[in-house]
């Protein structure tokens, strides 16, 4: 590092969670959130509601408090989770990030902004290979640190390019800023001589989605205890649950230890974390609620005001882990039973959101859900409804995941089917703040229930009308469904639990 001048640090980062069931991710889906290069990057950082990842918000601000530094904006791409990206797309963003890279060069440092849980129709491990490209351009002594979602993949790739990785600690995912932060902190250290020493375990257990929740449960006891390794040598403890429908040979539940010092302090801890996570495997065995019991509990809180209202997460099509936000089953349930007082969000059905739209405010219509029949799961349904309010569906978020971020859904139309009023709109997006409800001008506090398309992330922005003990969520059909067993997966390394229920795990000498 020049004493003389700010270290120049590049920034780069292409966020993608994919569910290998889900259809193909295209460069349209990341135009329609963030695509941008240059100094496109460091006019969103100073604008009033930036689009980029939270993380790198986060990075960039602590980068400013702490030091002179002289950022070298790459590329930024983020999108909502989906399927495999389309190779082709992703080459030309791969070629496009290298290319500018390789124009800035010299760097003295490079902050690598991923998810960790992208794979292409052709590549199992994309993040691998950005992670790869940028050490191969910088070479082996320009520190590079990297920030990953805690759903994240970790190839042994991607451990050996970078010099160290730092993953989110909570889900709902609400540190992303102090993460970000965070890797600012060991970025600095590291321009000043640090070293890290880095150990890195991988073991059979693919957490489902609904037992990766970090205010209790497995997850959160194994997070807990990480961070209680952390001392003097020990200066990050990242554990990261992954995400088992990218169907990968990397799945696993991955823990990755960082030290100041190669004295064996990230070893030892790994071990005992992997050792611990190991003897409580058989807790990552998810428990849900049948529909028939969700839609009778919903029916009787609508019948009776003494009983507290319930948000019912429909966690088996999340457009967070790559569904698509628009099955029917929970919606056609209640619609039968005649169930009152229900708010639903978000449906994602760009065409009913057109015809809303169209026929304006205060039309009454016959609307028709999935008119397309998109794939097995999102069969058609078709009721009576009238549109009560229109949007451009731009909005900023209020609390937890969104909290603070500038969002974009597309034209939003709210219809009352009769007792139950659902939100349609045209971006797929999880359903995981209020104001996605609230620009609709609906009173979540005066429902009797919510629906929610999310599979946790719902929790952190709706906790203000909904205690744990008022959250059910709901086993139905869909592409993320948390029972692991009803997939065909093809690359997970097998055994692995709980796809597999006898599985053994020898702990390295």
């Amino acid at each position: 590092m020049n004493e003389h001048s700010p270290p120049r640090v590049a920034i780069l980062g292409l966020m993608l969670e994919s569910n290998n069931f889900a259809p193909v991710t295209t460069e349209a889906d990341f135009l329609d959130r963030v695509y941008l290069a240059g100094d496109e990057i460091l006019q969103d950082l100073g604008s009033a509601d930036p689009i980029l990842p939270t993380e790198l918000r986060g990075f960039a601000k602590e980068m400013d408090a702490l030091a002179e530094w002289s950022p070298v904006p790459i590329l930024i791409g983020l999108v909502e989770a989906g399927g495999p990206l389309d190779q082709n797309f992703f080459q030309l963003a791969f070629n496009e990030m290298k290319s500018r890279l390789v124009a800035e060069m010299p760097v003295d440092a490079v902050y690598i902004c991923n998810h960790g849980a992208m794979i292409t129709t052709e590549n199992k491990d994309p993040d691998g290979e950005i992670f790869a490209m940028v050490r191969e351009i910088v070479g082996p002594d320009v520190p590079v640190v990297a920030t990953l979602d805690l759903h994240g993949n970790v190839s042994q790739r991607m451990v050996s390019a970078a010099d160290a990785i730092v993953a989110y600690r909570t889900n709902p995912h609400v540190d992303m800023l102090a993460r970000g932060k965070e890797a600012a902190g060991v970025l600095l250290e590291m321009l000043d001589g640090l070293k890290p020493d880095v150990a890195f375990i991988r073991l059979p257990i693919t957490p489902p989605t609904v037992t990766l929740l970090t205010e209790a449960g497995p997850y959160a006891d194994l997070i807990d205890y990480g961070q209680t390794l952390i001392d003097g040598d020990v200066f990050n403890v990242s554990i990261l649950g992954g995400f088992a429908y990218s169907d990968t040979p990397k799945n696993g539940l991955a823990i990755i230890v960082s030290s100041r010092q190669a004295n064996g302090s990230a070893q030892r801890a790994a071990q005992k974390i992997a050792d611990r996570a190991w003897a409580e495997h058989k807790r990552y065995t998810p428990v849900l609620t049948s529909l028939e019991d969700a839609v009778q509990t919903v029916c009787a809180v609508g019948a009776d005001e003494k009983l507290p209202p319930v948000i019912l997460a429909d966690v088996a099509d999340n457009p967070g882990g790559g569904g698509n936000g628009n099955t029917m089953w929970i919606i056609e349930a209640l619609h039968r039973a005649g169930a009152k007082g229900v708010i639903v969000g978000v449906i994602n059905d760009p065409a009913l959101a057109a015809e809303a739209t169209a026929l304006g405010k205060g039309a009454r219509f016959d609307a028709v859900f999935n008119r397309d029949n998109g794939d097995e799961f999102s069969h058609r349904f078709e009721a009576e409804a009238t549109v009560v309010r229109l949007r451009d569906g731009e909005c900023v978020g209020r609390r937890g995941f969104y909290a603070g971020r500038k969002m974009n859904l597309g034209p939003t139309a709210l219809l009352d089917l009769g007792g139950i009023q659902v939100v349609v709109i045209s971006v797929r997006t999880q359903c995981a703040d209020p104001a996605f409800l609230e620009m609709m001008g609906l009173d979540i506090g005066a429902a009797r229930a919510v629906v929610v398309k999310s599979r946790g992330h719902f929790r952190a922005g709706f906790d203000e009308f909904f205690g744990p003990d008022q959250v059910i969520e709901v086993d139905a059909p869909g592409l993320t469904s948390p029972i692991l067993s009803r997939f065909n997966f093809k690359y997970l390394p097998r055994p692995v639990f709980p796809v597999d229920q006898d599985v053994t795990w020898p702990a390295p000498a």
